[in-house]
């Protein structure tokens, strides 16, 4: 943080948003006071836990907004901390009017969350939030009317959109099939970019159908954006495909193939992959890697092919859909990591699917989200203008 700004933040609050893990969101004050009244244990284990409360991105997102308010203040010579609701109303318009290349620097829903930092690290000093004045609230109203805009809805990924991006693969190496399987399992499981980044090998097993003898995929979710304690205990299960090129399960046989090798100290950068048109899936074994460690199901992998400990983040996600999209000639710019999640939705309602079973795979609780998938895959379905007899 610049020195010059560093005044206008409390020590408490100033440290957690330097560093690069923690939550902003904590009222300080109570842990000063947990520190003075209960000893070095109790207090560093209440301050553990509050400040995991909230999502990594989260704090991320409200450290940068943090910042760029505390940078305005300066050179306006107004105080971030506590802040004046006229200010903080002036500061939302001014950024709502900036203009960049043609186009509004700011969503309305940006706008929105630089509020909702100003009010949280408010909320970490003890302090009242000045977000909750009238003049805030009607400024972001009248930004929101003024605008509006539809939301940025990205791109789905279909069928023939997924196809296109696997035939874009690189031809051998360790990507080739890490990627196959995140943009089939993401695809399939109607997952988030933050769930599937945050799938380890422990999450995961590989159990028979019943009904076909088939094996199925169990993916646990230990948290969800709408579940983040992980208290629901959602599961996701993925059947084998239809053909072994777009089987998720014949994928992830093929990457804890890798894997393994990678675990016994050999070289992925040259691996060829297999050739064959048979399901490879039949044969899955369980991998020992998922001893409880919480190895990543998706690691990062490096420009020289080689495999980090750490998991792809969900931006990174987003950023390998993009690459994809624009190997596969599309703009990039119109799709992002909820494409996968929007595109399992999209391409059910296609083939069929009726909104329940939709939601049940996708993990919505409001078949108004549904509805508006199944509305852009089949527009006439249920509509009474096909009644009209034109």
């Amino acid at each position: 943080m610049d020195s010059s700004l560093r005044e206008h933040v409390p020590a408490e609050v100033r440290t957690a948003l330097d560093r690069n893990t923690g939550s902003v969101l904590v009222d300080t004050a109570q842990l000063v006071a947990a520190r003075s009244r209960f000893d070095d244990h109790q207090a560093e284990a209440l301050a553990r836990y509050l400040g995991t409360s909230q999502a990594t991105n989260t704090v991320r997102a409200y450290r940068t907004d943090w910042r760029a308010w505390l940078a305005w203040c300066v050179t306006q010579s107004r105080t971030a901390l506590p802040a004046d609701p006229l200010d903080v109303a002036v500061y939302l318009a001014t950024a709502a009017d900036a203009i960049v290349e043609g186009h509004w620097r700011y969503a309305p829903a940006t706008l929105d969350r630089k509020a909702a930092a100003i009010a949280a690290v408010h909320a970490a000093g003890g302090l009242p939030s000045p977000t909750r004045s009238d003049v805030v609230r009607l400024t972001l109203r009248g930004i929101r009317r003024a605008r509006n805009a539809r939301p940025d809805r990205k791109r789905p990924v279909l069928l023939h959109t997924l196809t296109d991006m696997l035939a874009h693969r690189p031809p051998e190496g360790p990507a080739r099939h890490r990627d196959t399987l995140l943009l089939l399992v993401g695809f399939a499981g109607a997952l988030r970019r933050t769930e599937l980044a945050a799938i380890t090998l422990d999450d995961i097993h590989v159990t028979d159908d019943h009904h076909t003898g088939q094996p199925v995929l169990i993916i646990n979710l230990n948290t969800t954006k709408t579940d983040p304690t992980g208290t629901a205990g959602h599961h996701v299960a993925l059947p084998r495909g239809q053909q072994p090129d777009t089987c998720p399960i014949c994928a992830l046989t093929d990457w804890l193939d890798l894997l393994t090798i990678h675990h016994n100290g050999g070289d992925l950068r040259g691996h060829t992959p297999q050739t064959t048109t048979a399901h490879r899936c039949n044969n899955h074994q369980p991998t020992p890697l998922a001893d409880g460690t919480g190895r990543p199901l998706f690691p990062r992998i490096n420009r020289h092919g080689h495999l980090s400990d750490t998991a792809i983040s969900g931006r990174a996600v987003g950023e390998l859909v993009k690459r994809y999209a624009q190997r596969a000639g599309l703009d990039p710019a119109a799709f992002a990591g909820h494409s996968l999640r929007a595109g399992f939705a999209t391409q059910a309602a296609l083939g069929g699917a009726s909104d329940r079973e939709i939601m049940r795979q996708g993990r919505w609780s409001n078949a108004g989200t549904v509805h508006r998938y199944i509305r852009t895959a089949n527009p006439l379905d249920d509509n009474a203008v096909t009644k009209l007899g034109l």
